[in-house]
């Protein structure tokens, strides 16, 4: 079998190994252990019981924290959580040690499967938006709708901004990196991700960037830290050479769950003109652009962002499981948001 296939993975005959619940800022925090990995999976209690599950795939280097302003707005919408991939945030490397996006994939479904939410409102930014549409494509019977924050879906044409994070791909370079800022604060490597993530780095508040750089800090005491990051990379490279049905923009054509599209138009890791390929290749796809945002809309505007999802959830009912025309154009619907 292909290590690019995902098989069906049926939930185990025992329940999943769950440690005692963190509990900080409204948020919990849990860890969950499943075959061969371990997932820490962030939650925020919902408004009322009966909302409908939903679950947030984060980016290359980033965690669940990514998604708390937008669980916090979606509190009365959707019963949310957010899971840290193998070897980031606080979820240990995967048994197997393959963090290609594939390997990423498995881990997501393995934890649908066993904890029996699915079908869920999937959403997956970056390095989370490629995981999210395989999951997708590969297992529809997991995903009510799909919502994708700058996907990294194959380009052409990089953007020269987002040449160092593919360059961590080619072996080698990861240990010349980490010589060559061995001196750096966790304090310089917040604002050097914070400069290249979001639109306005203005945006992030004293309190926020305190957190990260204390996030950062714990992160870099990781023996494996740099090893995901690399392998996590290299992973995504690789998916942007395979063909045929296992090539990312093929099974972006298979997904059958109505889907939001979210572009920055300051976005310096996946290209704002990348909007309108996406938007053709989703067969029930609706664009949200957003022409000051970075790379992380849903931590820039969760508000933006939770008024649009909310809007794809109420046509998704209305229409009985299917928004929009399932023809890839005709039924997309392209809305600006803020900083038009």
């Amino acid at each position: 079998m292909s290590s690019t296939e995902l098989p069906f993975v049926p939930p185990a005959n025992v329940l999943p190994k769950v440690a005692p619940v963190r509990v900080a800022d409204g948020e919990r925090l849990r860890s969950v252990g499943l075959p061969g990995i371990t997932l820490a999976v962030r939650s925020r209690p919902p408004e009322r019981a009966g909302l409908p599950p939903a679950l947030c795939v984060h980016g290359l280097g980033g965690s669940s924290q990514n998604w708390s302003a937008l669980m916090e707005q979606l509190q009365a919408t959707v019963d949310s959580e957010a899971v840290d991939l193998p070897g980031f945030g606080d979820s240990p490397p995967p048994d197997d040690g393959d963090y290609s996006i594939s390997g990423h994939a498995r881990a997501v479904i393995r934890y649908l499967d066993a904890s029996g939410r699915g079908p869920v409102h999937l959403l997956g930014n970056s390095l989370g938006g490629a995981v999210s549409t395989r999951v997708a494509a590969v297992r529809p019977d997991l995903v009510r709708t799909l919502t994708l924050v700058s996907p990294a879906l194959p380009e052409l044409r990089i953007q020269r901004t987002a040449v160092p994070t593919g360059l961590l791909a080619v072996p080698g370079v990861a240990g010349l990196f980490t010589r060559f800022t061995k001196e750096w604060t966790a304090e310089q490597r917040v604002r050097g991700v914070t400069a290249l993530c979001y639109g306005d780095p203005g945006q992030v508040t004293p309190e926020g960037f305190r957190h990260a750089v204390e996030e950062m800090e714990r992160r870099l005491r990781l023996p494996y830290f740099w090893d995901a990051m690399t392998r996590s990379a290299r992973g995504l490279v690789n998916a942007y050479t395979l063909g045929g049905q296992h090539a990312l923009w093929r099974q972006a054509e298979r997904v059958l769950a109505p889907t939001l599209l979210v572009y920055g138009g300051r976005d310096q890791l996946v290209g704002f003109r990348m909007a309108r390929k996406a938007a053709r290749a989703f067969r029930d796809s609706r664009l949200l652009t957003l022409p000051e945002a970075g790379h992380v809309a849903m931590m820039e505007y969760p508000e933006t962002l939770a008024a649009a999802f909310r809007d794809l959830l109420t046509d998704t009912e209305a229409a009985g499981g299917r928004a929009g025309v399932p023809d890839g154009g005709a039924g997309m619907a392209s809305t600006t948001g803020a900083g038009s």
